[in-house]
């Protein structure tokens, strides 16, 4: 350290940014040290015989030689041996601060720094000597493991997670890893309340999710009823099991109620096990207004595809989601989708799904088509890329995830489609985040 006299200490400050080796100095001299500046390694050493510093602030990322280069060779060197040196630099790697700690440095102040904590750690040094004190250990210690922002995830606000996201039948194989290839399924749980829409291959998954939660009550909406929607409840464990409660939901079905479309679905001719041999309390209901589970209230609309189908929304706290898997939006357009507007004929026939789905802070929704494709596939109740992207232009929601893919779509396929959407909708001036669901694919809010 600096000797014992009272001559005026002198600091000499070796950094190559100008800005703050300028304020360093600033606040040094006026605290009343003499101060120089050196711009990079090699200037550092060239000044120290002339100036002869009590003390060293040495940054590590300098040019022409590096600071713990510049370190070593100061205490190598029994002429320099007695300085003090405190490293500052933004360098806070465990390799680095123990290595300058090895070479001989008193203490190392991570950038960036307070003015009181340069001050401070100054006059520690020329007041305790050049041993490193139990509060210079602590502060290493901080150096080493930083001031750690340590977040936590909210869950309480709800989550949705996708156990399906496929259409029509599921697929496996390699090219299917990224997407997966059950058939639609989304638990969805808010408050602690849970709620489940479509029953396809991906409920059996989610079935054995809930297993270890013991019996409970969970509330099943169906879309509608085609084998992708539905073709996962024969395999839906919680079935099986005494204590839960199953309600299951759907819009009115003009050939049939619900109850006897799952019965139809277990008998004998199509599969071993019938409804009977369920042991859950199961509840059927045909609704037409708002259900209230616990803090979400749960509507649906009516969508363009064959049978009853509908989309549902799930409004909670102030958010709201949208899951619409099966919609052929503006059924048999071909156009360019920059051409259709609200004032638009094939738009105002649609008003009622645009005002359900608008401004939704998550619309899931198809667009399993690309344009080539559709072409061929008009009416089969599924949306053409661009005209899912109208509906997105016509309803902006905060986000658009994509679902129901196509089982002939792998996943090179999908990445493609999915940039070719994200250019569909900067081209219409519609940034809306967009992504494609995937099987396992969690979002809280």
């Amino acid at each position: 350290m600096g000797n014992s006299s009272k001559h005026i200490r002198r600091i000499l400050i070796a950094d190559d940014v100008d800005v703050l080796s300028e304020l360093m100095a600033t606040v040094l001299e006026i605290d009343g040290f003499e101060t120089e500046r050196a711009h990079d390694g090699e200037d550092c050493l060239e000044k120290v015989p002339a100036f002869k510093p009590d003390l060293i602030l040495l940054d590590l990322m300098m040019p022409k030689i590096h600071g713990l280069d510049v370190l070593k060779q100061l205490k190598s060197n029994k002429k320099t041996r007695h300085i003090g040196v405190i490293i500052c630099s933004t360098k806070t790697f465990k390799t680095e601060i123990e290595q300058a700690y090895e070479f001989g440095a008193y203490e190392f102040l991570s950038k960036p720094f307070q003015e009181q904590d340069l001050l401070r750690l100054v006059h520690r040094y020329f007041s305790s000597g050049s041993n490193t004190s139990k509060e210079a250990k602590e502060q290493i210690q901080k150096a080493i493991e930083g001031e750690v922002y340590r977040p936590q995830l909210e869950v309480d606000n709800g989550w949705f997670r996708f156990w399906g996201t496929r259409a029509s039948i599921p697929i496996s194989g390699p090219r299917y890893v990224r997407h997966g290839g059950n058939t639609t399924c989304m638990e969805m749980t808010y408050n602690g309340d849970r709620v489940i829409f479509d029953a396809g291959s991906g409920i059996r998954d989610l079935g054995l999710s809930l297993l270890s939660e013991g019996p409970q009550t969970l509330h099943i909406f169906i879309t509608h009823t085609h084998w992708d929607h539905i073709q996962g409840f024969p395999f839906f464990v919680p079935a099986f099991i005494p204590g839960y409660h199953i309600h299951l939901y759907a819009s009115p079905n003009l050939d049939k109620d619900i109850e006897s479309i799952f019965k139809g679905q277990l008998d004998r001719a199509y599969f071993p096990v019938q409804m009977d041999d369920m042991q859950a309390q199961l509840t059927f209901h045909n609704f037409t207004e708002p259900i209230q589970i616990g803090d979400m209230t749960v509507s649906w609309e009516y969508t363009v595809h064959p049978s009853a189908t509908v989309g549902y929304k799930i409004e909670f706290g102030d958010k709201s989601l949208a899951f619409v898997p099966d919609n052929e939006f503006l059924k048999g357009y071909l156009g360019p989708p920059h051409d259709i507007t609200m004032d638009h004929e094939l738009a105002a026939i649609n008003t009622k799904l645009i005002n359900f789905l608008t401004d939704a802070d998550v619309l899931i929704h198809e667009a399993q088509y690309p344009n080539e494709e559709y072409i061929d596939k008009i009416g089969w109740g599924h949306s053409s890329l661009s005209n899912a992207c109208v509906l997105i232009k016509l309803a902006h929601p905060k986000q658009w995830i994509i679902t129901h893919h196509d089982p002939m779509h792998d996943d090179d396929f999908l990445r493609d489609k999915l940039n070719l959407t994200h250019q569909l909708l900067r081209d219409m001036g519609t940034p809306v985040p967009v992504e494609h669901g995937y099987d396992g694919m969690i979002q809280h809010f």
